[in-house]
């Protein structure tokens, strides 16, 4: 396995866990409190639909880079 493909699956698990954990908060089935605050940071409270789209477009970018990364792996 060479280091580009390497690069990309690990980028891309991380994007799609992400993006999991994004959507689900989304969608109000979690609720997990600011772990990293600077300001005055609030839970997001019930469902949020910036978030859930947000997580379904970095959920999807994560399986594709991680197609990607495997594709490398088999040529």
């Amino acid at each position: 396995m060479n280091a580009k493909a390497t690069v990309l699956t690990i980028v891309g698990v991380t994007l799609a866990l992400l993006g999991t954990l994004w959507v689900v908060q989304g969608l109000g089935i979690v609720q997990i409190g600011p772990i990293l605050c600077v300001a005055d940071c609030e839970p997001i409270a019930g469902r949020s639909v910036q978030w859930a789209v947000t997580g379904a477009i970095a959920l999807f970018v994560g399986i594709v880079t991680v197609r990607a990364g495997l594709k490398r792996v088999h040529r």
